[in-house]
């Protein structure tokens, strides 16, 4: 039986809008001063994480995931895809206006497994931070009149934020994460993005990015609905767990580690990301030091495990 944790490595990603806090926040060897994305938990084909501990070191998450299903309580006969995607982003400038769509939607039209459903939690916000979040359209009708003739002040609706908020974006929710943001993502394992609107910028080459005004009128949601989310809060021993989301695809945590807790895994797998501090992870009488940059998953092989320290976790299941 499998008795350990699986780390994983992160995987960079070069972005327009994207900056070096990937950097100065958790001491990654960025690539690059346009880093903008850290896929830290994934199994997409476009930045696959690999395995650096264990017996498994030097594998990919799909690799395992298709290999050794009982890690994550997965049917043996089963061809679905790795569920959810865990990525941290930089946004050192304006990220596009863009929208997601639904499952049916990605299978029927881009051939792909899973729409996007999201959420996002604030890791750092500047003074005067804000993302795009829904439109101010009634209708579809409306949307795509406003749209079309690039009215975005009357169009988009904007929310400020600051550190430790918390966002759920269902597919079908125009979005766009601002300026001077730092934010951790869960979710879906899906690489499909709609852009709305790049506020005209140019690359490198002087050329503009690509936009998808058509597809976008047609999946997104008129008029928008802020998600209504229920959240809860206990405290177990030393480890304060609020459950920020519980929705269809995913249910994400934010736990609060000050001393000592033992756990018992409730998930066919827990996926943890360390946003702050450092603690010992204790599996079968090892020990495990995890810090602020840390990526991990617990497998279903493990059924208890201990943490001992402080730090802060963002934690999430299918």
């Amino acid at each position: 039986m499998y008795n350990q944790p699986i780390f994983l490595a992160p995987v960079f990603q070069e972005r327009i809008w994207g900056g070096t806090k990937l950097k100065t926040l958790f001491q990654y060897d960025i690539p690059n001063n346009h880093t903008g994305e850290a896929w830290v938990i994934s199994a997409h084909e476009n930045g696959p994480s690999q395995i650096i501990n264990g017996d498994l070191a030097g594998e990919t998450l799909t690799d395992a995931w298709e290999n050794h299903p009982e890690l994550f309580n997965k049917p043996s006969n089963s061809d679905a895809a790795y569920p959810l995607l865990v990525k941290i982003l930089d946004a050192a400038n304006d990220l596009s206006v863009q929208v997601h769509p639904n499952d049916s939607y990605a299978q029927k039209v881009e051939g792909q497994p899973y729409g996007k459903t999201e959420c996002w939690y604030v890791l750092q916000a500047e003074e005067g931070a804000k993302i795009v979040f829904g439109h101010h359209a009634q209708s579809q009708e409306e949307f795509a009149k406003l749209a079309k003739n690039g009215d975005w002040d009357s169009l988009l609706r904007y929310v400020p934020v600051r550190a430790g908020d918390f966002i759920y974006v269902p597919s079908g929710s125009i979005h766009a994460i601002g300026r001077g943001i730092v934010i951790l993502e869960t979710q879906q394992s899906s690489d499909i993005t709609y852009r709305v609107y790049d506020y005209d910028r140019t690359n490198d080459q002087g050329q503009t990015r690509e936009l998808h005004l058509d597809a976008s009128i047609e999946v997104t949601t008129a008029p928008h609905q802020d998600p209504s989310i229920k959240q809860t809060e206990v405290t177990h021993q030393g480890l304060t767990i609020k459950k920020l989301v519980e929705e269809q695809y995913f249910t994400v945590y934010h736990w609060n580690l000050t001393g000592e807790a033992n756990q018992k895994r409730d998930a066919d797998f827990l996926q943890v990301s360390v946003i702050d501090g450092k603690a010992t992870l204790i599996i079968n009488q090892h020990h495990y030091t995890i810090k602020k940059g840390d990526h991990f998953i617990i497998p279903a092989t493990i059924d208890h495990y201990s943490l001992s320290g402080e730090a802060e976790m963002i934690v999430s299941h299918p």
